[in-house]
């Protein structure tokens, strides 16, 4: 029977079905604040149905949670269609790792989730994790160990505060196009070709930097929604995984411990 995975962001809210053996199919929806949880708990439903789950299929359900007034909601709907309990990380699902941060409770559900993903992904003693979201997130880990990271504004967040204090700029859709830079022959070319290359030249200076500063092997993963557009452009996103906080929550909602470790009892 799968488990229901949800990562609720600032923008949009992720769901994924996951099987002990792997990730299944997964949908997303905007983030409504204002959704109640007959809305949400019937949108669910319709969404699941189209994917060939049923709410009795349903074993269990874990989330991450950025959005605090989301999770009353969300817990609501799906204990009232779905019949399970919605757990979420890290409250309810310890992340396995020793969170270094100074004030370990400011650190996001979904940077843990990932940061934890990234580390059962690679062997490497040093990970980071480059998170394309509202924010650009680069996450640290040495060992089994959080260290931290940076948080840079998100393309989308930028473009929206570009076009917010900018009279009469036209839609840009952020693509890297050819891969090759070119110099802008009109106002949305300039700006499409300023964000994409100049987002790529930050993300791969800075992850230079890190690097450096972890010292030893490291590995860098990437995922999120601009993560495979950046990546042709950018070499250091070498190794880009669009599902890797789902693969975070269906490994917690297993129970697995850091690579090091023991395995755990999982969630029902």
């Amino acid at each position: 029977m799968p488990a229901l995975l949800i990562d609720v962001g600032n923008t949009n809210t992720k769901f994924g079905l996951a099987e002990r053996h792997g990730l299944g199919p997964s949908f997303a929806l905007p983030t409504d604040r204002a959704a109640t949880p007959d809305s949400l708990g019937l949108t669910l439903v319709t969404a699941l149905s189209v994917h060939g789950c049923a709410p009795a299929d349903v074993e269990a359900a874990v989330c991450s949670c950025v959005v605090p007034p989301m999770a009353p909601v969300l817990t609501a709907a799906v204990s009232r269609y779905l019949g399970v309990r919605l757990r979420f990380v890290p409250t309810d699902v310890p992340v396995p790792l020793k969170n270094l941060y100074g004030r370990p409770h400011e650190v996001g559900a979904d940077r843990l989730v990932t940061a934890y993903a990234g580390r059962m992904s690679v062997d490497a003693p040093g990970v980071i994790v480059i998170d394309f979201g509202t924010a650009t997130n680069f996450d640290c880990v040495r060992d089994d160990a959080f260290l931290g990271g940076l948080i840079c504004p998100g393309m989308l967040t930028s473009l929206s505060g570009l076009v917010s204090k900018t009279a009469k700029l036209p839609h840009v859709a952020l693509e890297p196009g050819d891969g090759a830079l070119s110099i802008g022959r009109s106002t949305a070319e300039c700006i499409n070709q300023g964000f994409v290359f100049g987002f790529a030249d930050m993300v791969q200076g800075v992850t230079t930097r890190l690097i450096a500063h972890l010292g030893g092997e490291v590995r860098v993963l990437a995922t999120g929604g601009f993560a495979e557009k950046l990546a042709p452009i950018c070499p250091v996103l070498r190794d880009v995984r669009p599902n890797l906080l789902l693969e975070g929550l269906r490994r917690l909602w297993l129970g697995h411990g850091p690579r090091r470790g023991g395995a755990k009892k999982g969630l029902s």
